[in-house]
């Protein structure tokens, strides 16, 4: 049996689409028939070569939703013709500190689905059975294939907070994960600010659950979140560290400023308020499989869903520059037709 792979052939290449052989599932794994695969900004990382790791060729792709068509030995409790998904996290060593400690998703020798192995801009992937999560009957796959890792981010970052219902929650950025921050954080019931470029962007936050819109062009982030009392937690989901060292000032008493837009920039903060207000700065990373299962049931029982646009798997290089070219606004899926 053959499927259609789209594969990258070295770091940097372009993408394209090839033949394969379908490899059966080793033990302690499952074949997954693809049936839609999320396109991300950390795709780039296989696609451009970013890490020396990689080995090619490789098929990206990290946002995997399809039904499982044949089972490894050993692998309980996952069936035949469950409807599963894969995030960034798509396995782990074991036995490093991280491990030891609990802390799957920081292994330190991760196994990620793209990255380390095949992912799901194909037909069938193979995966561990520890990376799967179960996926609600309500959702339709491309609709669910964001949530596993724009959507677990940032709602694993905002549930992992100190901060408490009706806490000062703001979210910086509206886009690809900041859209879907902005739903979660005024569905878990915050007193929730939309920070984004542009007036005409008002309504949209407003759609999206925000409280308190504030316009980054033409008002000073810091002072307009202290006008609010100071935020308990920024979520900065932009990929610049220029307008989140503005936006610290901002940040209330024990506030924290968690990181999930990625910047080869340094990120400027001021030491007094860390101090003196208890304030603190950290990153935070996606989720292991138990808690994508939790992110998708949240969004069921609260309506929260991706912004997307779809692409047929025959036209996966389109997609993905349409998502790095940053003209889509949100999200990027790929489908099979399967």
């Amino acid at each position: 049996m053959q499927g259609r792979y789209v594969q990258v052939a070295k770091g940097g290449a372009p993408l394209e689409v090839v033949m394969r052989d379908v490899a059966e599932p080793k033990p302690g794994h499952v074949r997954v028939r693809v049936q839609a695969c999320g396109v991300c900004h950390s795709d780039s990382v296989t696609v451009q070569g970013l890490f020396p790791f990689i080995t090619y060729p490789r098929v990206p792709g990290h946002e995997v939703i399809g039904l499982i068509d044949a089972v490894g030995e050993g692998v309980v409790p996952w069936k035949k013709g469950q409807r599963v998904g894969v995030g960034w996290y798509g396995g782990h060593c074991g036995h490093c500190e991280p491990c030891r400690r609990g802390d799957l998703v920081a292994c330190q020798n991760a196994l990620i689905p793209g990255v380390t192995y095949d992912g799901g801009y194909a037909d069938y992937i193979v995966v561990p059975a520890d990376a799967l999560a179960a996926v609600p009957d309500s959702f339709k796959s491309a609709e669910a294939a964001p949530l596993l890792c724009a959507g677990i981010t940032t709602f694993n970052s905002l549930r992992n907070t100190k901060a408490k219902p009706p806490d000062t929650v703001a979210v910086f950025g509206i886009g690809g994960l900041g859209h879907l921050g902005v739903q979660f954080a005024a569905k878990m019931g915050f007193n929730t600010v939309a920070i984004g470029r542009g007036a005409d962007k008002t309504d949209f936050a407003h759609k999206l659950g925000a409280r308190h819109y504030i316009d980054s062009s033409s008002e000073n982030v810091a002072e307009a979140l202290q006008k609010l009392g100071g935020a308990r937690v920024i979520v900065a989901t932009v990929p610049d560290n220029d307008a989140m060292s503005a936006a610290v000032g901002g940040l209330g008493y024990a506030g924290e400023l968690v990181v999930l837009g990625v910047s080869m920039t340094p990120l400027q903060v001021s030491t007094l308020p860390l101090i003196l207000q208890r304030q603190s700065v950290h990153g935070w990373p996606s989720g292991t499989s138990i808690e994508s299962e939790d992110t998708l049931k949240f969004s069921e029982l609260t309506g929260v869903l991706p912004l997307i646009e779809k692409y047929p798997l025959d036209r996966a290089a389109e997609a993905y520059e349409r998502m790095m070219s940053g003209k889509a606004r949100f999200r990027v899926v790929i489908e099979t037709g399967a």
